[in-house]
């Protein structure tokens, strides 16, 4: 039996601790860990590290965690932990990776992994120097919705595609009228990493790329819909940053993307989030875990008609796409293919250099709507 000892920064956040911590790190410690190719068994054996000693240790009793810190640097002079993974603040990554790697952990964090582009390369950089694992979550790619869109484009389903329309979002509420807000305060303050633009476009980055054809060009607005909030502690705060982004992209092979983000928007679509998938031999639309399709020969031919009210249902004509296969947690799929790729060198495709791709996207988004205008995407180089 083999160890992995795991330095976990950042997971009392909702995100940190509900897909990380408990549905991910704790469920593989808990189903006995990962069996390798060599027919060894590896255990993974955690360490929380945070600022606030109460909450370590509450967390660590909870969920039966032997080992908590408020020690950081303590942690990272461990030898016996070889991983560093990081899901607290945006603005505390680039700095937080940089002194693991230096330490010589391998890591693996949350995105984005910077706010600003130079870092996020310079780091991408400095983590394929040291020979060192690195990696960012890509969580979009693991749902069982979208892994349904990739089986349908492997099958040729599509034919050639010719569009991708996506809308993400949901109502956030204010918290000024009895109903608390379900997103952080931090979100809509641009000095502590917050913004849409920033947030969504880094996976709009992967999910486009992988999916569907290399992103060459961008032409984003954002807007302030709400322009003020109430916090954490019950007190009104100014939002000074996009809680609503609109973008266009243009992909490798023609391939137009239009993809909505916001919080300020109500839901009446078929999930939370929703891409369609429109080819010449037939169209998909796949939320979180469903996806159906409609093929060419299957296509209803509706006319025009304004004077008489709509004769087909057009939900009825789409049909589901079966599961045909069970689908773990995303998040702890992806952790495992990390952690396979520290112990046994499994292949890993989402290394820092994709994390720096998605910070570069989200930038130029932010470009485009202060400059009002369209923005090619350039290779990076590390």
């Amino acid at each position: 039996m083999a160890r992995l000892g795991i330095i976990l920064h950042g997971v009392t956040g909702r995100m940190g601790y509900n897909q990380h911590l408990v549905r991910s790190i704790l469920a593989i410690r808990d189903q006995g860990g990962l069996f390798l190719k060599s027919g060894e068994r590896l255990e993974i054996d955690p360490i929380i590290v945070g600022r606030n000693r109460d909450k370590m240790e509450e967390l660590a009793k909870k969920h039966n965690i032997k080992r908590w810190s408020t020690d950081l640097d303590g942690a990272l002079a461990n030898p016996d932990d070889q991983i560093f993974f990081d899901a607290g603040t945006t603005l505390m990554r680039a700095e937080l990776l940089s002194k693991a790697l230096d330490a010589g952990k391998h890591v693996y964090c949350e995105k984005p992994i910077s706010d600003d582009l130079q870092v996020a390369v310079d780091l991408a950089r400095k983590a394929r120097a040291s020979g060192l694992k690195h990696g960012v979550v890509q969580d979009k790619l693991f749902l069982p919705g979208l892994r349904k869109l990739a089986l349908l484009r492997d099958s040729g389903f599509f034919g050639k595609i010719l569009s991708v329309r996506g809308e993400f979002g949901y109502w956030v509420f204010e918290g000024d009228w009895g109903v608390p807000a379900q997103r952080p305060s931090w979100n809509y303050r641009k000095g502590d990493g917050g913004g849409i633009i920033l947030d969504m476009l880094c996976h709009w980055r992967y999910v486009l790329d992988n999916l569907f054809g290399e992103v060459k060009a961008v032409s984003c607005l954002g807007a302030t819909h709400i322009g003020s909030r109430v916090d954490e502690q019950g007190k009104t705060y100014d939002c000074d940053t996009d809680d609503a982004a609109y973008a266009t992209f243009e992909l490798e092979g023609g391939v137009i993307a239009q993809i909505n983000s916001s919080w300020a928007v109500r839901v009446r679509r078929d999930d939370l989030v929703t891409f369609q998938v429109d080819g010449t031999h037939g169209s998909a639309v796949a939320g979180l875990t469903k996806c159906w399709t409609q093929h060419r020969v299957n296509t209803p031919k509706p006319v025009w008609n304004p004077d008489q009210p709509q004769t087909i249902d057009f939900y009825q004509t789409w049909d589901e796409v079966p599961d045909t296969q069970s689908f773990d947690n995303g998040f702890k799929v992806q952790w495992e293919m990390f952690l396979r790729h520290v112990a046994e060198d499994a292949p890993w495709p989402y290394g820092l250099e994709a994390g720096a791709k998605g910070v570069q996207l989200a930038e130029l988004g932010l470009k485009s709507w202060a400059e009002r205008r369209w923005l090619d995407v350039p290779a990076l180089e590390f």
